[in-house]
């Protein structure tokens, strides 16, 4: 069986390393093996948010890059779905894999699609109901264009039964839990990201912003940046190439002065930097979800999550933003609350290779 890997901006290298790796499990175990051809998009394409990712997870170097870099919604998806098509047309793939929600998981999705090729989707099923962001057109649209469905929670299997969606679909739990459990040790051993900043256990704050709905919007912008001014521990803030340019743009590069500006860092840094950080400030699904496998109170800077169990407990809290509940919300204490297992057992990888290899 051949199967095609489509990747192109950090968190789905990190997913695509778990799968990757249970592949090769599987193909150690089996006579019925699996090839995996991984294409890069080049959606993120410099070091810090790409090429970091490869070297410290170890996943294997692409088989194609695309290299197509920034551009419109429209342009990227474009010519992704070109590019993919040729890569396709070479390789004839049984199956298509598409993770997330970003361009490069709908044009894997599309093209596949229209040459008739499945497509199972990894991350499937989330929802946050608000149809102009760019993220839920991408989810809904590779959703019903996928035939195996691999859901991370149960909330994601209840909200494709919603939409009609019963067949094909798994609750298989969440790859990022899996390679969190992974990392973790090693980034503990490894990661010497506290030292060189000379930053103590818990006496600090990390913040990330780079939603598009946040970062085009100069007074959103002002407002997240005046509130993390507002907190009474330094903030560290790895800034996104992109949030940068915005800040540069808007003439807001006063409010980066009280910062702890940093690049971006890559997967085994970040685990540490959230790990050990009094509170988390993001408006990443990824990071409220690394934050809540670590026991970290997150703040989301967003309306609404598609992540909603992080939310139980008051282990995550919607501020939006506001700055007044932001600052309060990422000075509150610990919660006392337990949290839940709605993210799997840590073998969701291995769960999705098994389903794909018994559905030819």
């Amino acid at each position: 069986m051949k199967i095609l890997s489509v990747v192109g901006a950090r968190p789905q290298f990190i997913k695509a390393t778990i799968v990757s790796q249970a592949i090769e499990k599987h193909n150690s175990t089996s006579s019925d093996t699996i090839e995996e051809i991984l294409v890069h998009t080049g959606q993120h394409y410099d070091y810090e948010m790409s090429e970091i990712f490869f070297q410290e997870l170890k996943l294997k170097k692409p088989h194609y890059n695309l290299e197509v870099g920034s551009d419109t919604h429209a342009k990227q998806t474009a010519r992704m779905l070109e590019r993919i098509e040729d890569v396709l047309f070479k390789e004839n793939p049984d199956l298509v894999l598409v993770y997330g929600d970003t361009n490069s998981t709908l044009a894997g999705a599309l093209a596949a699609s229209k040459l008739n090729i499945k497509v199972a989707h990894i991350e499937a099923g989330i929802r946050e109901y608000k149809r102009e962001m760019a993220e839920e057109q991408n989810r809904i649209l590779t959703d019903h264009l996928s035939s195996l469905l691999f859901c991370p929670t149960q909330t994601a299997v209840e909200n494709l039964k919603r939409e009609g969606i019963i067949e094909g679909v798994f609750f298989t739990g969440d790859v990022m839990f899996d390679a969190l459990l992974a990392s973790l040790p090693l980034a503990e051993r490894y990661s010497k990201i506290l030292e060189n900043l000379s930053l103590s256990p818990g006496n600090y704050y990390l913040a990330t912003i780079h939603r598009a709905e946040n970062t085009d919007d100069r007074e959103k912008l002002k407002n997240l940046l005046f509130a993390l001014n507002q907190l009474e521990l330094p903030v560290v803030f790895p800034i996104h190439p992109r949030t940068r340019k915005v800040v540069e743009r808007f003439g807001l590069k006063e409010f980066l002065d009280r910062l702890r500006v940093i690049e971006p860092v890559g997967y085994l840094d970040m685990l540490m930097l959230e790990k050990n950080a009094r509170a988390i400030l993001t408006d990443s699904g990824g990071v409220q979800k690394e934050a809540y496998f670590l026991g970290i109170p997150c703040v989301t800077l967003r309306e609404e999550t598609g992540w909603v169990e992080t939310l139980e407990g008051g282990w995550n809290v919607l501020a939006g933003t506001d700055v007044e509940k932001i600052v309060e919300s990422a000075k509150r204490p610990l919660p006392s609350s337990p949290r839940g297992d709605f993210f799997g057992d840590g073998r969701a990888g291995e769960r999705i290779v098994e389903i794909i290899s018994t559905h030819k």
